[in-house]
């Protein structure tokens, strides 16, 4: 049996003889409190968020001036196409198709020098500076892109593919554009998404990358509005400030002039080096309440999974977490003279939510009480994240015979998942905003996770789990506060398998803390896992894998496909503030580099590059405060 079906179970008992009395009394009570207006059917009785809507905030084509320089041609229709299902043609000229469509998509095109490099090539004498004389003339000479994945040999390719990305330098050249000609191309921004915009069907969010470097803050800002109002906004760039709390004020104005909301999501905090989640703003002064306060209120959440890697942390962050080490790319202190291991501690989204639970006992608020999801940060306009179906991060990482061994460190993932009542700008904007989203890797796992104090164990195998949630406590995004009587919170917990992917492994509940001491602290908890494995010294047996590397196939017959939880902290102390969230792992699967093996035929690989991968899906925390 498996510990998806441990919560203790409704056992039958005695009818006592007065039951049809309680029956009829019971039956007579519903008939009197029930009247005309109550609805029959538990989906119009039940408001809450019923469905998980999946999509990818974080999508670049040939507007984005690095991906043009690297060989992308792919529209943003092209890109909603495909996010929508359609069979499209791929930079490279290979048709590409998602096997499932998602529900939602941000083309978040960087908004230094966006929309310059196609017209320019078109033609555009408006953008005919020096800079733009030689860019064209790079552009019209340069290999194209099917040569460059059709070469004859890893040597070839790999130096066509390297003359091709010193195009990528064409983003940061000086065009003498105007504020006109910027709001031309904005204008074309917002025309596209609301050309392929269908409420109820598929939502398109009308957005930008803001790019400061170096080190990497990037954010992506998602605007909640219609045409009406994103007019009324234009991009803002490093070129305007690389300072992210001018982007902030930037948009807390639009939103005031407006009245139309917009957030900003932070990305490859992993690749900041120690600067995404600092204790210090971005000028070095000591975080205050109100710093605080309007981060958190400007960023309710935060990419924690992309093709550039894994955010959520690091082993150095969680040396004791043996599942730590995943899609980990490197990286060092801003300070390059530096070269102790302090910046992980300010590059990782488990680590930066306990500083936020530190920073709130001294500042009375927590800048880093964010909520998570995945998104791609494809830059050749599709929005992949599956191993099996991964149509890379750049227009030369298209899939081709060279890229697993010369590529390889770019994932695929990942997708963020939104419980919203309806697939409306509006509705899943408001999930953003209080949090009730979560990542995953690319695998399209359903979770749901509760926080509250009064679930049984018989709660975890209910049908009606989620009522049950959100009756009794709160969705993942929420808050606890600190109960009467002192006793430990429970957490409901449920995650189903991608109908059409791999079994699950287990269930975890990470927490963080602080103690009376100021200190912060961490633990993983394995909440619930699949298969009668054994727990020795407080470690769970891993899960067998079935992956076949030579001809990248696995097998669903270890696993389960649903793992179900009332699980209580039992570690619990009322007067330290914590945050918990859920992490969720698939049976072991083969990586797109195993899949990328079989299919071209690649006799053997480096023993350097991975063939398998445990996808993965991590909640959103749920923060409790003494």
């Amino acid at each position: 049996m498996s510990k998806s079906q441990l919560p203790t179970a409704v056992m039958p008992r005695e009818i006592p003889p007065a039951r049809g009395l309680v029956c009829a009394a019971a039956l007579a009570f519903a008939a009197a409190t029930t009247t005309a207006d109550d609805a029959y059917s538990p989906t119009v009785r039940d408001a809450y968020p019923d469905t998980v809507y999946w999509g990818d905030t974080h999508v670049h084509t040939y507007l984005s001036g690095d991906a043009f320089g690297m060989g992308t041609r792919t529209t943003p229709d092209t890109a909603y196409r495909f996010a929508k299902g359609e069979q499209v043609v791929s930079a490279g000229g290979k048709p590409a198709r998602l096997r499932r469509p998602l529900d939602f998509l941000m083309i978040s095109d960087h908004a230094e020098n966006v929309g310059i490099l196609p017209r320019l090539v078109d033609g555009d004498e408006r953008l005919l500076s020096e800079d733009g004389h030689t860019w064209r003339r790079f552009f019209s000479e340069i290999t194209p892109l099917a040569d460059v994945l059709n070469a004859e040999d890893p040597d070839a390719f790999d130096a066509l593919s390297a003359a091709l990305m010193t195009g990528k330098q064409a983003w940061n050249g000086d065009y003498a554009i105007d504020a006109l000609f910027r709001q031309e191309v904005w204008n074309a921004v917002i025309d596209a998404a609301e050309r392929h915009n269908d409420p109820g069907t598929f939502t398109t969010f009308v957005g930008f990358e803001y790019s400061s470097n170096p080190p990497m803050l990037h954010r992506n800002v998602l605007f909640a509005g219609d045409p009406e109002q994103t007019r009324q906004a234009r991009p803002f760039s490093k070129y305007d400030s690389a300072n992210p709390e001018d982007l902030w004020a930037h948009l807390a104005e639009y939103e005031a002039r407006t009245g139309s909301g917009v957030i900003a999501i932070p990305h490859n905090s992993n690749l900041s080096r120690g600067r995404m989640f600092t204790e210090q703003t971005y000028d070095g002064a000591a975080i205050t309440a109100d710093y605080a306060s309007l981060r958190a209120a400007r960023e309710p959440v935060v990419e924690v999974t992309q093709m550039k890697g894994d955010s959520e942390t690091h082993p150095l962050a969680s040396p004791d977490d043996p599942f730590a080490d995943f899609e980990t790319w490197g990286g060092a202190n801003f300070d390059k003279n530096d070269a102790s291991d302090a910046w992980v501690g300010s590059s990782y989204v488990r680590p930066a939510l306990a500083r936020g639970l530190g920073i709130e006992a001294t500042t009375g608020s927590n800048p880093f009480k964010f909520g998570l999801i995945g998104s791609s940060d494809s830059h050749n306009g599709l929005a992949t994240a599956d191993d099996d179906n991964f149509w890379g991060k750049f227009a030369s990482n298209e899939p081709n015979p060279y890229r697993a061994s010369s590529q390889w460190t770019y994932a695929a993932s990942g997708y963020a998942g939104v419980w919203s009542e309806a697939n409306t700008r509006q509705a899943l904007f408001a999930a953003f905003k209080r949090r009730e989203v979560y990542a995953t890797t690319g695998p399209r796992i359903v979770l749901r996770f509760f926080g509250g104090w009064d679930y049984s164990e018989a709660d975890a195998a209910r049908p009606d789990l989620a009522a049950i949630g959100y009756r009794r406590g709160v969705p993942m995004g929420g808050d606890l506060t600190r109960p009467d009587d002192g006793d430990a919170p429970s957490f409901l917990i449920r995650a189903v398998k991608d109908p059409d992917g791999a079994n699950l492994d287990r269930v975890q509940v990470v927490k963080g803390w602080r103690n009376k001491d100021g200190g912060l602290f961490e633990r993983v908890y394995d909440a619930a896992w699949a298969g009668n494995r054994s727990v020795v010294d407080g470690v769970l047996e891993d899960v067998e894998s079935t992956v076949d590397p030579a001809t990248a196939e696995y097998l669903n017959s270890v696993g389960a496909p649903e793992l179900a939880v009332t699980w209580t902290d039992p570690d619990f102390d009322a007067d330290e503030a914590a945050f918990y969230y859920v992490r969720v792992l698939e049976i072991p699967t083969p990586r797109w580099t195993a899949y990328d093996a079989a299919f071209f035929r690649i006799p053997a690989l480096p023993d350097s590059v991975p063939v398998a991968t445990r996808e993965r899906a991590y909640s959103s925390p749920i923060w409790y405060t003494p």
